[in-house]
C-alpha cells in the first residue's frame, strides 16, 4: 500500500502495496550505464541525453518529491520527512498546474536527439505526468474518495514507523511533525469530498479501525523507546490525531454513507486514456475483452484436464472444492509461506532460469491492519534510495479473530498449499523480490521511480507459470509425488482464473457491463474463487479498475518471448532472456520490446 508508485500510476491505495517493491535502484544519479540498454548511447546523443537528465531532475526534486512527501520517504529521501501531503483543494490546484507545466517541457523535447534508453525515459516521465492529470482532473479521487485521505495519513505515520532508516528518537519527532498536520487533512476531506459512490464511503470505514488502531496502539509500541520529552509531545499530538480520525469515522457513518449516491465507474473512454498513459496499451477495449475472455477459457480447459488426471470419477468443481479445503490454519499460516522458499530457492539454485542477484531473504509478517481490508499478500521492499533500512518484508494477511467459522473458511481457501507456494513465486521467488534485487543494477532515476503495473505484475504472474513449466513442482522439485504435482498445477490455474476474472470484471464493471453483484458472481463461478474472495476482489476493482494488468503483463510477456525465441531460434536462451527483462527496470512492455527486439511490433 505504497504512494512510491505513484509516479507510474494514482490507483487505488491498496494495489501499490504489491507493487511498492518495484520503485527501486541504485539511486546513483547517472542517466543509464547499466547493462545493455544504457552503453548503446551514440556520441550524437550525448547533449540531448544530459538535457532529459537535468529536466528530469528537476522534476523529481523540485517537484514530485516535495509534493510527495511521503512517497519521498518510501524512495529514501529523507528531506521531507517532517511534512504531509496538501490535501486541501488548493493543493490540489497547484500540482495541476505544475504537472501542466512539466507536461509541456517534455514534451517539446526532440525525441530523435535523445539515445533508445533515454527516449523511454522521456515516454516514462510524458506518461507519469499525464497520469497524475488524469486522476487528478477526471477520476478525481480526492473528491470521491474518502480512504484517499484516512489512509493517506496512516501511511504517511508508517513509513516513518516501518524502516529504521534513523533512530526511533528522530523518527518520531518527524512522526510529530507529520502529525500536526494530519487534523487539517480529515477536514480537507470534509471540504473536498462530494458524493463518493457508496462501496468507497464502505471501505474507508472498514479501513478504519485499523487506522485507528496503528495510531492508538502500534506507533506508541514502536517508538517506546524514544526520549521522554519525545514521547510526551506525540502522546499529546497522537491523541488529537486519534480523536480526529474517530470523529472522521462517525463523520463518514452518520453523514456522509447517506449522502454516498456517486458512481465509482470510469466509463470507456477514461478507461482507455489510464491504460494509455499507465500500461502504454491502446488496444480497444473490445478487443482487450476478448483476449481476456479467450484466457479464461483456456485456463478453465486446463483446469478441467488436470482435475481429470488427478480424480477421473470426480467434476472439477469437485476437485476445486477438495483443493480450497487443503489449507493450513490460520496460525499457521505465516510458517507455511517460510517452509515454502526453501523448495523454490533450491530450484531457482539448480536450474539456470534467472540469475539472483543477493541470497538475503525478505522478511515474513502479518500485514499491518490498515492495510487488510483488500490485499491478501504483498511484498514491501526499501527504496531505491534508502542506504540504511533495507529490509524487505513480505505480507500475509491472516482472518480477522473476529470472524465466525464459516467466513474463516472461505477466506482460507485463497491460502491452500498449492495456492501458498503460487503467492509465494509471485511476491518473491522469482517474482517482485527477485525484480527488486535486480534493480540495484539500474543506476537511472527515472527507471528506478516510474514503471508500469504491466511490467511488474505481469513479471510476477509470469513467473507462476513459467515455474511449472520448467520444471519446479514436480516430484523432487516442489511435490512429493505426482499428486502433489497436479495440485500445485491446479493451484497455479486457479490463481490464473482469478487474474482472468479481474482482467474481465474490471473492464466490466467500469463500462457498464456488470454490475457489483455480478462481479462477484463472476469472481466465483467463472474465476473459481470463494465468495468471501469474490466480495474483496470486487471491491478492489472499483477503485483499482484497471487491475487486468496482471494478465495483460504476464501475456506481453509471453508474447515479447515467443518472438524473440522465434527470431533467434536454437540461439534462443531462457536465464538470458530473462536476464534482458531485468535490465530494463519496469517500464511498459512497449519499451521493453523496442529494447530487445529493436522493433515498434505490438505488445499483445
Amino acid at each position: 500500500m505504497s504512494a512510491r508508485m505513484a509516479l507510474a500510476s494514482a490507483a487505488a491505495r491498496f494495489a501499490l502495496a504489491s507493487l511498492a517493491l518495484l520503485a527501486l535502484a541504485a539511486g546513483a544519479s547517472a542517466w543509464a550505464a547499466t547493462g545493455s540498454a544504457g552503453a548503446g548511447a551514440a556520441a550524437g546523443d550525448a547533449a540531448g541525453d544530459a538535457a532529459l537528465k537535468r529536466l528530469a531532475d528537476e522534476y523529481l526534486d523540485a517537484y514530485y518529491f516535495p509534493a510527495n512527501p511521503t512517497a519521498a520517504t518510501e524512495a529514501g529521501v529523507h528531506r521531507y520527512d517532517r511534512r504531509l501531503k496538501d490535501y486541501s483543494r488548493a493543493g490540489v490546484d497547484r500540482r495541476v498546474r505544475t504537472l501542466r507545466g512539466y507536461e509541456q517541457r517534455f514534451a517539446a523535447i526532440d525525441s530523435s536527439r535523445l539515445s533508445e534508453w533515454a527516449r523511454g525515459d522521456l515516454e516514462l516521465l510524458l506518461s507519469s505526468v499525464r497520469s497524475q492529470l488524469l486522476t487528478l482532473e477526471t477520476i478525481r479521487p480526492w473528491q470521491k474518495n474518502p480512504d484517499t485521505y484516512s489512509s493517506g495519513i496512516s501511511n504517511a505515520a508508517f513509513v516513518l514507523m516501518q524502516r529504521p532508516f534513523a533512530p526511533a528518537d528522530e523518527r518520531l519527532q518527524c512522526v510529530i511533525a507529520r502529525e500536526q498536520a494530519m487534523p487539517a487533512a480529515l477536514r480537507a476531506a470534509r471540504a473536498n469530498l462530494r458524493n463518493p459512490p457508496a462501496i468507497y464511503t464502505r471501505t474507508a470505514l472498514e479501513q478504519l479501525p485499523g487506522i485507528i488502531h496503528l495510531f492508538a496502539t502500534d506507533l506508541p509500541a514502536a517508538f517506546a523507546d524514544a526520549r521522554p520529552a519525545t514521547l510526551a509531545r506525540f502522546t499529546a499530538v497522537n491523541g488529537r490525531v486519534i480523536a480526529a480520525l474517530r470523529s472522521y469515522q462517525l463523520w463518514l457513518q452518520n453523514s456522509e454513507l447517506a449522502r454516498s449516491h456517486g458512481d465509482f465507474r470510469l466509463g470507456a473512454a477514461t478507461f482507455s486514456a489510464k491504460l494509455r498513459d499507465d500500461e502504454m496499451v491502446d488496444v480497444p477495449l473490445e478487443r482487450l475483452l476478448e483476449i481476456g475472455s479467450a484466457d479464461l477459457r483456456r485456463n478453465q480447459a486446463e483446469f478441467a484436464r488436470v482435475a481429470h488426471e488427478l480424480a477421473p470419477d470426480k467434476s472439477a468443481r469437485a476437485v476445486l472444492a477438495e483443493l480450497a479445503a487443503d489449507h493450513p490454519a490460520p496460525q499457521a499460516l505465516l510458517s507455511s509461506f517460510r517452509a515454502t522458499f526453501d523448495g523454490l530457492v533450491s530450484f531457482l539454485d539448480s536450474h539456470p532460469i534467472i540469475t539472483i542477484p543477493s541470497s538475503v531473504r525478505p522478511t515474513l509478517q502479518e500485514t499491518p491492519p490498515f492495510m487488510r481490508a483488500t490485499t491478501w499478500a504483498s511484498m514491501d521492499t526499501p527504496g531505491p534510495f534508502e542506504r540504511t533500512a533495507t529490509q524487505a518484508f513480505f505480507f500475509v494477511t491472516l482472518p480477522d479473530p473476529a470472524w465466525d467459522p464459516q467466513h474463516v473458511e472461505g477466506f482460507m481457501a485463497q491460502f491452500n498449499y498449492p495456492v501458498i507456494s503460487d503467492t509465494a513465486v509471485h511476491e518473491a521467488y522469482p517474482g517482485h523480490y527477485i525484480q527488486f534485487l535486480w534493480m540495484h543494477r539500474i543506476h537511472d532515476r527515472v527507471r528506478a521511480l516510474i514503471g508500469a503495473y504491466s511490467n511488474a505484475e505481469g513479471w510476477a504472474h509470469y513467473c507462476e507459470q513459467m515455474m511449472l513449466d520448467e520444471g519446479y513442482g514436480q516430484p523432487g522439485a516442489g511435490a512429493a509425488d505426482e499428486r502433489g504435482a497436479r495440485m500445485l498445477r491446479l493451484g497455479q490455474l486457479q490463481d490464473a482464473l482469478l487474474r482472468d476474472a479481474r482482467y474481465i470484471v474490471g473492464i466490466s464493471m467500469h463500462t457498464g457491463r456488470m454490475s457489483l453483484d455480478q462481479a462477484i458472481d463472476f469472481f466465483v463461478t467463472e474465476g473459481y474463487q470463494s465468495r468471501e474472495v469474490g466480495e474483496v476482489e470486487t471491491k478492489r476493482g472499483t477503485s483499482d479498475p484497471t487491475y487486468l494488468y496482471y494478465t495483460l503483463g504476464k501475456l506481453e510477456i509471453l508474447k515479447l518471448r515467443a518472438d524473440l525465441q522465434a527470431r533467434e531460434g536454437n540461439a534462443f536462451d531462457l536465464e538470458r532472456f530473462h536476464d534482458d527483462f531485468m535490465q530494463q527496470g519496469w517500464p511498459p512492455i512497449k519499451i521493453v520490446r523496442r529494447a530487445l527486439l529493436h522493433d515498434d511490433s505490438p505488445p499483445l
